[in-house]
């Protein structure tokens, strides 16, 4: 089963714990062999790449453009991105310079077009912005994928 994920970035330490939580609880459903797709974002995309690989899986990231990890993602999530990004199987980096809205949609669209569903992390609102967690959700539907959701009850952005 290969599974691309969305999700929101900056979650608290109650949400990180309850995401943490639900996605762990859908993988361990998941039957055979087990691939996560991931940008490897802070938030969902860090919380899902480690529980795939914690279950046994292998992990599949995408880098969205040259300068992703310096200019998209805190300083703070910089550690696990890179030991997540060295224990991928397979590394896909598109050839945008530039970290911008547009190259993460097309991350995503690498992802789904490679997956056979989409995990969510989402709490069901619009995207703040495009190529937002709600927008993925919207081409992975348009695309006739399947989309498992993961917003447990207490989560909050």
């Amino acid at each position: 089963m290969r599974i691309a994920v969305s999700g929101h970035r900056g979650l608290d330490d109650t949400t990180t714990r309850l995401v943490d939580e639900g996605i762990r609880a859908h993988l361990a459903t998941i039957e055979g062999d087990l691939v996560g797709l991931s940008c490897l974002a802070d938030g969902a995309d860090q919380i899902f790449a480690r529980a795939v690989l914690d279950a046994g899986g292998k992990l599949v990231a995408v880098v969205p453009a040259v300068k992703y990890r310096d200019s998209s993602l805190p300083e703070s999530a910089h550690a696990e991105y890179d030991d997540l990004l060295a224990r991928a199987v397979d590394v896909h980096r598109l050839d945008h310079i530039e970290s911008t809205s547009e190259s993460h949609m097309d991350a995503s669209r690498l992802m789904l077009r490679a997956a056979d569903v989409l995990l969510a992390v989402w709490d069901g609102e619009p995207a703040r912005g495009y190529g937002g967690t709600a927008d993925v959700v919207y081409l992975a539907r348009e695309m006739g994928l399947s989309v498992a959701r993961v917003w447990p009850d207490g989560a909050s952005r």
